[in-house]
């Protein structure tokens, strides 16, 4: 077996092995070969090669998100490492352990005039869990160092100097390390390398300290019985669930949740729970009664006197700024991570895993005698059958579209959203329950929908579906750029000639410069990047295109597959806008 020659290369590769970190993403340069070497040369890694370093590092989100475990993802010095800050801000805001590893020039050669060399270390600090700027070796190239920096070698043995770069790298590695893992954050190693990188060894020359993982301990509540007595009492509570991991509640919590007649269940389509009694489309009962003459009494009855939330972030602007106006007396968080502090009325943040929290909390709890539930369910129901009503009353649109899609997708599927109007189109229908739906809501962005949702589709047992906007997907075009594209992976992309959510959102006004820097309007296809990429192509123009698609878009197959569908530009705002004064 190969090592590579440079100490702290080898340190590195071995505290990754021994944390657990199997899945290294790699993009191609030079100044990062001695990691290269590490990891492609130790069969326990499984390494994957993406040139793009924006592309790589959502791919390896997609794969960590997927398994709940870190992912490294490693790339070359220079402005390679800033186009990991995409993916790494949305990691850090979703919770996930992304591993960013980048090889550096040596620190006497930056702001000097070399070339692929910036100011490396502390580069994500505003978006990090850590950042681990580890030291150069002066084993290794010490002519160098000698002709460079010598003073560092001045004061004490080339021995000594090592073992001490050795003991501060291995504290810093435990440190990085563990804090992605215990923290489930995003961490940022830095270290620099000198020439020569691509020498090796038969025999590695480090023997690296590993620090065990510290097991957490769940936050006990003594107390809990208060803020039971607080519960019993009250005849409006709320649950409100953000992105949320697939089936992470047992059943017989919804069940109880489901039908206690003081309680709402907010459910979204990301939140990945489903009860006949949850109330799926938030913005189907909101939008109505900000319509109302009557609006404010209609919004001081659904104000809850608790509202608990569960999960990640929440994609309905309405309910926030529902929340944010009528506040509830108490605003309960549960989970183990972060509590935002999203409606300005966060009062206890429970740092439980929200299974084991619920399991307990519901034992000291019982259902309440209101009329909370079957008031706004009476609502919940109206407007269901006025949406049926309206679906068959509309032309070929995206809303139309949505309905089509979303009720054709096969059981226990794994489906991804692209952010913007395709992530919003899905909160107004209800999904199979066997589908598991993952979307990347940490900062909402458009950048990476498809290369996470490559990334997230490579070890799940079912196969993965995309559905994205047409901006969302040339953005992200360099995500196909992947030999790691499994055969059943399949892409809709609706393409509706620009960005037309920014059709639906105030301000909106049709001129040349709204068309030009706003919706941005084009007349693309993705046939021919599907060409390029050897991913199997159809278009659909009306709803009958669809439904005679979807057999050979589904069937199995030996390639990707893409079905694009094109819908009418200027029609879709109006429909969309149209379905809230129907059922209001």
């Amino acid at each position: 077996m190969k090592y590579p020659s440079i100490p702290s290369a080898q340190s590195l590769v071995f505290h990754c092995k021994a944390k657990g970190i199997k899945y290294i993403v790699i993009s191609p340069g030079s100044r990062n070969a001695p990691l290269v070497i590490g990891f492609s040369e130790d069969s326990y890694f499984e390494c994957f090669s993406i040139v793009d370093e924006r592309s790589a590092a959502f791919f390896a989100l997609g794969i960590a998100q997927q398994q709940k475990k870190a992912v490294a993802v490693v790339c070359t010095s220079g402005s390679a490492l800033l186009n990991y800050y995409p993916a790494i801000a949305e990691a850090f805001y979703s919770n996930i352990p992304l591993i960013v590893i980048s090889a550096d020039r040596p620190f006497y050669k930056v702001d000097i005039g070399d070339g692929q060399t910036i100011r490396q270390d502390n580069v994500f600090e505003r978006h990090i869990g850590y950042s681990a700027n580890l030291k150069q070796d002066v084993v290794h190239a010490t002519d160098r160092i000698k002709a460079y920096a010598p003073d560092i070698l001045q004061e004490k043995t080339l021995e000594q100097n090592q073992e001490y770069i050795q003991n501060n790298n291995d504290s810093e590695l435990n440190r990085a390390l563990n804090i992605a893992i215990q923290e489930q954050l995003p961490v940022h190693i830095n270290i620099p390398f000198e020439e020569p990188l691509y020498g090796t060894v038969s025999q590695t020359s480090v023997f690296p300290k590993v620090l065990d993982l510290v097991c957490k301990k769940t936050s006990s509540y003594e107390n809990l019985e208060d803020f039971a007595v607080k519960w019993n009492s009250s005849k409006k509570k709320m649950i409100l669930i953000g992105v949320n991991y697939p089936q992470t509640i047992e059943d017989t919590i919804l069940d109880s949740l489901g039908k206690d007649p003081s309680v709402l269940v907010f459910t979204e389509t990301t939140s990945n729970m489903h009860h006949p009694n949850f109330f799926s489309s938030i913005d189907s009962i909101l939008a109505p009664i900000e319509k109302s003459t009557d609006r404010i009494n209609l919004f001081k009855q659904l104000q809850p006197d608790i509202l608990i939330t569960l999960g990640g972030q929440i994609v309905s602007k309405k309910i926030k700024a529902f929340l944010r106006q009528y506040k509830p007396k108490e605003h309960w968080h549960i989970g183990q991570q972060k509590a935002d502090n999203t409606f300005f009325s966060l009062t206890q943040h429970f740092k439980w895993d929200a299974n084991k929290f619920l399991s307990s909390f519901l034992k000291l709890v019982g259902p309440v005698t209101s009329d909370y539930f079957d008031f706004w369910n009476a609502i919940k129901l109206d407007y269901q059958v006025k949406r049926t009503a309206y679906l068959k009353s509309i032309p070929f649109s995206d809303m139309a579209v949505f309905d089509c899609l979303l009720n054709t997708i096969p059981k226990n599927y794994q489906l991804h959203l692209a952010n913007s109007s395709t992530v919003r189109y899905s909160q107004l229908f209800t999904l199979e329950p066997s589908i598991k739906v993952f979307c990347n809501r940490g900062t909402s962005g458009i950048d990476g929908s498809t290369s996470t949702a490559i990334g997230g589709a490579l070890k799940n047992k079912y196969p993965t579906l995309l559905i994205t906007g047409d901006l969302s997907f040339f953005y992200d075009s360099n995500g196909l750029w992947n030999k790691h594209i499994r055969a059943d992976f399949r892409i809709i992309v609706i393409n509706n000639g620009g960005g037309g959510i920014f059709r639906i959102l105030p301000g909106k006004e049709d001129s040349k410069n709204f068309e030009t820097y706003f919706e941005t309007t084009h007349n693309f296809n993705a046939s021919q990047l599907c060409e390029m990429h050897n991913i199997a192509y159809k278009t659909a123009n009306s709803q009958e295109d669809i439904l005679r698609s979807l057999d050979w878009f589904y069937k199995k197959s030996k390639k990707p597959r893409l079905l694009e569908v094109k819908t009418p530009r200027l029609l879709n705002d109006k429909i969309l806008l149209g379905y809230f004064d129907f059922i209001y």
